[in-house]
């Protein structure tokens, strides 16, 4: 009785770390069982949502945005193309919408829609300050209608932009939709650079492939204006960033540089500095506080931005 037992306790052991590392490997029987589990219970339906992602993970549809006509551009409108990685994206900590209306539109895939955070176009579904800073332009009188055109990737860096990357294909795309949709873009805002300061890419790559971005949009026939952030700063782990922050970095000096190289690439908002530990909700993404700041230093380089077809 006692060895039928232990011959018995001895299977179920070797059963037991038989089927964990099955599992573990992937290996017979584990995928097979799996299969059949699957096709007898059937697959978890997935929980409803409002928002659709594409196989990115970009916000490409919300069942609450209103779609209306899109607005006509005059020399009255701002055609914003905004890039970048999740300062750029719907990671802010403070939502916004239209205090105008149409007059301010989240145009995607040849459509237009009230702005209202997240904005079609990017990653993520919480805050953004493009609407914020749309608000702001319409409200100085500057402007009579904005229209934001968002292609913002979290955690991208900047190869994947350059000719060849993955989201360069993308941003030829984007272009396009603009212009069958009758739109001219104003200015280009470009807020980048924390994910390379961390994976440690040199001075001279991220200029290389930045300018290889900016030969996309020249090919394409943008020839507004570019606004290059100084943006490297995203801290904590969680953040996939470091503990501490230095400001002498080879990011910010490559976008130094890059602002002061013509091509039409001009110096953006210098969010490393002008934010304080109070305006990141989680020491990296752009919270309540922080989206003001930002928006008003937009808004202040924008107005007082005269479209140049030529290099300054």
């Amino acid at each position: 009785m006692q060895k039928t037992t232990a011959v018995g306790l001895a299977a179920l052991i070797a059963t037991y770390f038989l089927g964990g590392m099955s599992a573990r490997h992937e290996i017979f029987p584990w995928p097979q069982l799996s299969a059949l589990r699957k096709m007898v219970g059937g697959e978890k339906p997935a929980a409803p949502s409002r928002y659709t992602f594409d196989d990115k993970e970009r916000l490409i549809g919300d069942e609450s945005k209103t779609l209306v006509n899109c607005p006509t551009q005059t020399d009255r409108t701002a055609v914003l193309l905004i890039l970048g990685q999740s300062n750029a994206a719907n990671d802010g900590g403070q939502r916004h919408r239209s205090d105008y209306g149409a007059r301010v539109v989240n145009a995607f895939d040849k459509r237009c829609y009230i702005a209202a955070s997240p904005l079609l176009g990017s990653t993520d579904t919480k805050g953004e300050y493009w609407t914020l800073l749309a608000n702001n332009l319409i409200a100085s009188g500057q402007y009579d209608s904005v229209i934001l055109a968002p292609l913002a990737y979290s955690g991208s860096e900047v190869a994947r932009w350059a000719t060849g990357g993955d989201i360069n294909p993308v941003l030829v795309d984007t272009v396009k939709e603009l212009r069958d949709s009758g739109y001219r873009i104003t200015s280009v805002l470009w807020v980048q650079g924390e994910k390379d300061l961390v994976i440690g890419t040199t001075a001279e790559a991220y200029q290389e492939r930045f300018m290889s971005m900016v030969d996309t949009l020249r090919q394409d026939g943008v020839e507004a204006p570019v606004y290059i952030s100084i943006a490297s700063k995203c801290l904590e782990p969680s953040n996939g960033g470091f503990k501490e922050h230095i400001p002498d970095n080879a990011i910010v000096r490559a976008q130094l540089a890059l602002s002061k190289s013509g091509h039409g690439i001009r110096e953006g908002v210098n969010s490393d500095e002008l934010l304080d530990g109070e305006d990141r909700y989680d020491d990296c993404h752009i919270g309540g506080t922080g989206a003001e700041k930002v928006s008003r230093a937009w808004m202040n380089l924008l107005r007082g931005d005269v479209y140049l077809e030529s290099s300054r």
